[in-house]
C-alpha cells in the first residue's frame, strides 16, 4: 500500500502540461472550511501555490493562507511559553534532587519545544521545500479529472469515503487511500467506470520489515523513485461525499497491484499503478467504456524501473 507520495501540489504544473483549468470553487472551500475550523490538512506545496497570485480567487485563497499561518503562528507561540514554564519547572527540581520523573518532564519538555519551534520555522519560510509536496493518508492533493468534458484539478483528500457511505467508514477502513485492483468491483464498485483522476507522483513512500542481526524485526521505510526520472500518472478513484448537513467532502484513492520484481525484492507486495500518457483521456473518461477497456488500461500501465533507497 502507498501509504505516502511525493505529488504534484502546484496546480501551475497541471496547467502548463495537461491544459487543465482549476476548480476553483473547490479550492475555495477547502481552504474556508479549514479557516472555519474544519479538519482539512493542506500541505505547505498547495499553499504556496497561491502565493504570487495578485487578484480574483487565487487571491482570495492566499490571504485565507496567510490569516490561518497568523493564527496559528499565535497558537504556537503559546505552547512555547506553556512548554518553556513546564521545562524550567523541571530543570529546578532536578537541581534539587534526580528524579525520573523530572528527568522525564525535562526530555520531553525539549523534544516537544523542538518540535513547536520547527512549525514555526515552516510557517515563516518563504521557500518551498520537497518535503512540503509529500502527502500521508489524510492530506489534501490536487487530482485531475474531467467534467463536461474539460480537465479540471480540484483539491482532494487522500483517503475516499464514496459518496452514500456513513462518515465513520474513514476510521472502520483506515486503508481506503488506497483501492486494490482486484477489489474495484468489490467496495470500489460506485466509483470504478464512472469517477476517475490522476495524481503526479514523483517518489513514494513504503513500510518494509528488516531482520535485524540479533533477529529482531524491525520497520525502514524505503523511498521509490522511476530511475527515468519520470513523473507517474497514477490512477486514481474519487468521489464527492455530501452529508446530511451540506457538508461536502471530495477524496480520492490510488489503485494498487501486485508490484513488479524490484519492488517485491525490496519487500513490498503493492504497487501504485501508473497508466501511460496515451490513455489519459481514456482513464478520466470512463463513461461507455466496458470494465474490459478500464481493466486493460491498467495492465497495460506505464513500467518504470524503480530504484529505492532508505527514506531519511
Amino acid at each position: 500500500m502507498c501509504y505516502s507520495a511525493m505529488v504534484w501540489q502546484d496546480y501551475h504544473a497541471f496547467v502548463r502540461k495537461f491544459g487543465a483549468k482549476l476548480s476553483i470553487e473547490d479550492f475555495v472551500r477547502l481552504f474556508e472550511v479549514r479557516q472555519n475550523g474544519g479538519k482539512a490538512k493542506i500541505p505547505k506545496g498547495m499553499e504556496d501555490a497561491f502565493r504570487n497570485e495578485s487578484a480574483g480567487s487565487e487571491k482570495l485563497i492566499y490571504d485565507l493562507v496567510r490569516r490561518y499561518r497568523d493564527e496559528q503562528r499565535s497558537k504556537h507561540m503559546m505552547e512555547l511559553i506553556e512548554l518553556g514554564e513546564r521545562l524550567a519547572k523541571a530543570q529546578q527540581s532536578l537541581t534539587k534532587r534526580v528524579t525520573k520523573k523530572a528527568t522525564d518532564d525535562v526530555r520531553i519538555a525539549s523534544k516537544k519545544i523542538a518540535a513547536v519551534e520547527r512549525r514555526l520555522a515552516d510557517l515563516d519560510r518563504d521557500d518551498t521545500l520537497p518535503r512540503d509536496s509529500r502527502i500521508y493518508p489524510g492530506d489534501y492533493a490536487p487530482v485531475m479529472i474531467v467534467q463536461n468534458g474539460e480537465r479540471l484539478v480540484a483539491p482532494m483528500r487522500y483517503q475516499c469515503r464514496v459518496a452514500g457511505k456513513p462518515a465513520f467508514f474513514d476510521e472502520k477502513f483506515p486503508g481506503t487511500y488506497n483501492a486494490r485492483m482486484d477489489n474495484l468491483e468489490g467496495y470500489w464498485r460506485d466509483v470504478f467506470g464512472k469517477s476517475h483522476g490522476i495524481a503526479v507522483v514523483s517518489k513514494f513512500y513504503e513500510h518494509v520489515q528488516r531482520i535485524d542481526a540479533d533477529g529482531k524485526p524491525r520497520n525502514e521505510v524505503l523511498e521509490f523513485r522511476p530511475d527515468d526520472g519520470q513523473e507517474l500518472l497514477v490512477a486514481c478513484l474519487w468521489s464527492r461525499w455530501i452529508g446530511d448537513d451540506g457538508e461536502e467532502l471530495l477524496s480520492f484513492a490510488a489503485i494498487t497491484t501486485e508490484p513488479p520484481p524490484e519492488v517485491l525484492a525490496a519487500g513490498h507486495d503493492r504497487c501504485i499503478v501508473p497508466i501511460k500518457a496515451e490513455h489519459l483521456d481514456a482513464w478520466l473518461q470512463p463513461e461507455g467504456r466496458s470494465l474490459g477497456e478500464l481493466y486493460a488500461i491498467l495492465e497495460d500501465r506505464a513500467r518504470p524501473f524503480y530504484q529505492y533507497e532508505v527514506a531519511e
